[in-house]
């Protein structure tokens, strides 16, 4: 009976609450979301014919991923900022525990050589998605917390860098060196932002370098990528043959693309269609100005993000304001190596375009952290006009 009572009191002061939206924020990733669901049923009709026997196959599934990311969304903006501080650290050793589960041979699935999925309720997840999710609200409390602590002493930035080094090398261990440079750019990106010293920060960056050229050395797959990278026509139909196809789709795109669905490079040329090189699809069939089109909406979701974050700053809402930016730097950096990949900018990595790519995981995890963005601008936007009204 007491139990019932306080969810009957939960849910009429969810009724009194006041929600506030960003415009220009929720018209950027809805356009995202379809623009995504197209691009993905025009890679997936013919993908669906010969990998499962069902042209549908691949948008329907897709449909279902927004569906359930949606409504998970909507789910997430009811959840206080307030809780997701309080579950920072057990967010975070969730994530680790996600980590370690999916290396268990008959828990993890096994995709191109790479563990990083789990299946759950039928729906294959991928951990590194819910790691980078978790990170942001970890870190973000953390600096919130210990502000001071990481702006005076090196050892506050090295404390929690300390376990995002066990999850670094369980990514590695996938491997999936992608997500945890992802995932140690957001890191990084929040701690320079609550006010580390510059020097300090630049040790750390050139540590993070010379880690990375290290795992890049010691693994023979890596190095094939880079050098494919440096020198794609070299071998263009071994090492390069998806950067290749990647910039031909670009080529054929020009101005305004060969219209919707009428792509060639999907056909069996260009590999992960439908996921890693979505981009390179788009290009093709939507031109420049299809491209032009997704980067700017991109663009806005990250200004918006660093918008509310500035918000939050000024309300003195330290935990809102730094999750506001590791959302923002989650969505630029993951966003740009991604179309990097694609565009011949970067080697290639198995990182998906957010929002955009086909895949269950990824899309619920994305939809979960926009609405996460919405939530802290609406609390803002409530803490804003009190405060007006206050000195008003």
């Amino acid at each position: 009976m007491i139990a019932l009572d306080r969810l009957t009191a939960q849910l009429e002061s969810l009724r009194e609450e006041t929600f506030y939206y960003d415009t220009a924020l929720v018209i950027a990733g809805f356009a995202l979301l379809i623009i995504g669901y197209l691009m993905v049923t025009s890679a997936g009709l013919d993908l669906g014919v010969r990998k499962q026997g069902n042209e549908f196959h691949y948008p329907l599934r897709q449909l279902i991923h927004i569906i359930i990311g949606l409504i998970a969304a909507v789910i997430v903006f009811m959840v206080p900022m307030e809780l997701w501080e309080k579950s920072a650290q057990l967010l975070f050793f969730i994530g680790l525990l996600l980590l370690v589960l999916v290396l268990i041979p008959g828990l993890g699935i096994k995709v191109n050589g790479s563990m990083r999925w789990l299946s759950i309720a039928g729906v294959r997840i991928q951990v590194s998605e819910a790691m980078k999710f978790s990170v942001v609200i970890y870190i973000a409390s953390f600096v919130a917390h210990h502000h001071d602590f990481v702006k005076q002493s090196v050892y506050g930035l090295v404390k929690p860098l300390l376990l995002l080094s066990v999850a670094c090398a369980l990514l590695l261990k996938e491997p999936d060196m992608g997500s945890a440079v992802v995932v140690f750019v957001i890191a990084l990106g929040i701690m320079f932002l609550s006010g580390a010293r510059m020097q300090q920060f630049l040790l750390l960056l050139l540590a993070a370098v010379v880690a990375g050229v290290i795992a890049i050395s010691v693994s023979g797959y890596r190095m094939r990528r880079v050098t494919s990278f440096w020198e794609p026509w070299k071998d263009p139909y071994g090492d390069s043959f998806q950067l290749v196809q990647a910039l031909m789709s670009f080529g054929r795109g020009e101005w305004f693309g060969v219209g919707l669905g009428s792509g060639v490079q999907k056909l069996t040329y260009l590999p992960e269609a439908h996921t890693d090189f979505l981009f390179s699809v788009l290009a093709e069939e939507l031109g420049f100005i299809g491209v032009l089109t997704v980067i700017t909406l991109f663009a806005v979701i990250v200004w918006r993000a660093f918008v509310i974050g500035i918000l939050a700053e000024e309300l003195n809402q330290k935990f809102p304001a730094f999750t506001a930016y590791g959302l923002g730097i989650w969505f630029a950096f993951q966003s740009f190596v991604n179309m990097g990949v694609n565009m011949g900018l970067l080697p290639t990595k198995g990182l998906t375009l957010p929002f955009m790519s086909y895949g269950g995981g990824s899309m619920i995890i994305m939809c979960c952290a926009m609405a996460v963005l919405y939530r802290i601008n609406s609390e803002m936007q409530v803490l804003r006009i009190a405060k007006e009204k206050k000195y008003a």
